[in-house]
């Protein structure tokens, strides 16, 4: 199994920037985007003249920025999904028949505005994202401990 500790990190380094930014610079996303497409198309200017320089040609495949349209027809279907789901447990919440999902949905409900309250909605989202990769780590290092413990079959090797 690939040791994959990239991406969360990758996740926990861009949420600790994001938090900066926002939080402590008081900065809006709309600046953050801009900040960040100004370093890109900085950086990328940098690269392509000193690729130039050394005489270096990078082929760009734009291909390989693209998504496969299965993989967009997960996306969409997996938001479609969760809009649905919210929006039908709403609409029996607010009919009222199912008292205990009711009641349910208002402690949901008041604990998201309580936290709103007392929190930015930054750090909310810092904190989420904190939760995210700690579970990518855990999750990894479980699926790394089966992989190790799991019975090893006998190979037959060919020559």
């Amino acid at each position: 199994m690939r040791n994959e500790i990239g991406k969360p990190l990758i996740v926990l380094i861009c949420g600790s920037l994001v938090y900066y930014h926002c939080a402590y610079r008081h900065s809006s996303i709309l600046s953050l985007l801009s900040d960040v497409l100004i370093v890109l198309l900085c950086s990328l200017a940098i690269l392509g003249l000193l690729f130039r320089q050394l005489n270096i040609s990078v082929p760009v495949d734009p291909l390989e920025w693209q998504i496969s349209q299965d993989t967009a027809n997960g996306i969409v279907a997996c938001l479609a999904n969760t809009v649905g789901a919210t929006e039908s447990v709403l609409r029996v919440a607010a009919t009222g028949h199912d008292k205990r999902l009711f009641v349910k949905v208002i402690v949901c409900l008041y604990i998201l505005s309580a936290l709103g309250r007392l929190l930015s909605g930054v750090t909310v989202a810092y904190v989420d994202r904190i939760m995210l990769v700690l579970s990518l780590l855990v999750r990894r290092e479980l699926a790394i401990s089966q992989h190790l413990h799991s019975p090893i079959l006998e190979e037959k090797w060919c020559c």
